[in-house]
């Protein structure tokens, strides 16, 4: 890898940041791996935390200086919705994609029998549901869980259900469980699917407890997902820390953009002091060879996980537009356009992610919006600015 740029030293040198035990944590994980933080002069040290809720708290209150985060969750908490109110930012996107949606094997074997293909379409399992659901009047409400109320589990496994006719605030209950405790749960019966990161998808379909019925790159085409999370007032305080933190997440997302590099990601992501987890729930996704069934040949999904590429780690204050609204929808707040684009431009930002692309001789694009449902296929943004495609079940 080139040298680090040349900058101000950092104003704090010694940081914590948080991370969930997810197999796109690998941004975080793999720039300690790497050197890269060392590179910039850092010393961070990762804290695994069991729950998003957990983590949030502690970015808000201090015991954390950064932490990867649910793309909703800075908005959420700056707008002050579902616990601590505090303005959180981001300057940098860790990954898109990434989730599934894993429902039990009888629930699995139902939507088999009305024509649902998960490998075919998302939108062909979301309508066998549906019809599924339709037939059985009177019958005990389906259980699906997701990793937290503002994430882009619960607004993916919205819009899934969407597409199958089926209203995700009537006809299911959907609660929040620690992405740990999903497998379990669905073991025990406790719940009949769920929709979040990996290893938890494959997961439960190595051990025969779930099969999965939708990717979150079938649901919506790069989707962002996690991003880096700081408070505003920490930003203010630390702002060569924040920037030379950014750097060397990026060149780690750009070393996990090469796909020949994933292997090795995986067998360190398992170790003991990071995901703590055996490999081979890791490798599927990350190496793009997906199972969506035990015993099923794997399927190759390149996307399933994206870091890097297609300007992945821009903040596109298009997404946050989106997730403010869907945000704003679940808890019945009727934001205006312009609270919407104020609060999107005051958590996203742009600004930053554009300064750390020009150290490191990065192009990034010129605008701060993109439009969504209109590409199947990688397209060009601008000269230098290459994308990928962008489509929804929610078209």
């Amino acid at each position: 890898m080139n040298d680090a740029p040349r900058l101000p030293p950092a104003e704090k040198d010694s940081l914590h940041l948080g991370y969930l035990r997810l197999t796109d944590s690998a941004p975080v994980i793999m720039a300690r791996e790497l050197g890269l933080y060392a590179k910039y002069d850092l010393d961070v040290a990762l804290q695994r935390e069991v729950s998003w809720a957990n983590l949030r708290d502690k970015l808000v209150t201090g015991a954390l200086d950064a932490a990867q985060m649910l793309a909703p969750l800075p908005l959420a908490t700056t707008l002050g919705v579902g616990g601590l109110r505090a303005d959180v930012i981001t300057g940098l996107a860790l990954s898109l994609n990434g989730n599934a949606i894993t429902l039990s094997p009888s629930l699995s074997a139902a939507i088999g029998e009305f024509g649902g293909n998960a490998e075919l379409s998302a939108r062909s399992t979301a309508e066998a549901l549906g019809t599924w659901l339709r037939g059985r009047s009177g019958a005990e409400q389906l259980t699906l869980a997701t990793a937290h109320s503002f994430s882009c589990h619960t607004f993916l496994l919205q819009m899934w259900l969407l597409a199958g006719g089926i209203d995700p605030q009537r006809d299911v209950r959907i609660i929040v469980l620690p992405p740990e405790q999903m497998v379990d749960s669905l073991t025990r019966g406790s719940i009949d699917g769920f929709c979040v990161g990996e290893p938890y998808n494959s997961m439960a379909v190595q051990y025969g407890v779930g099969a999965v019925q939708a990717s979150g790159y079938q649901i919506w085409n790069n989707g962002i997902e996690k991003v880096l999370g700081v408070l505003a007032s920490w930003h203010q305080s630390y702002p060569t820390a924040h920037l030379r933190l950014r750097l060397a997440l990026m060149e780690s997302c750009a070393w996990l953009a090469d796909q020949k590099n994933r292997n090795e990601a995986a067998a360190i992501l398992a170790m003991p002091e990071y995901l703590d987890t055996p490999q081979e729930f890791l490798a599927p996704s990350l190496t793009g060879r997906f199972v969506y069934a035990k015993g099923q040949s794997p399927v190759e999904v390149p996307d399933f996980h994206v870091f890097g590429r297609y300007q992945a780690g821009f903040p596109w204050r298009s997404y946050g537009d989106w997730l403010l609204q869907q945000t704003g929808a679940l808890v019945g707040k009727t934001l205006s356009s312009e609270r919407v684009k104020s609060l999107v431009q005051q958590t996203y930002r742009t600004d930053l992610y554009r300064e750390a692309a020009r150290h490191l001789q990065l192009p990034s694009p010129s605008g701060d919006y993109k439009p969504s449902n209109q590409h199947d296929t990688v397209w060009e943004y601008e000269p230098g600015i290459e994308l990928g495609p962008d489509m929804s079940l929610s078209r």
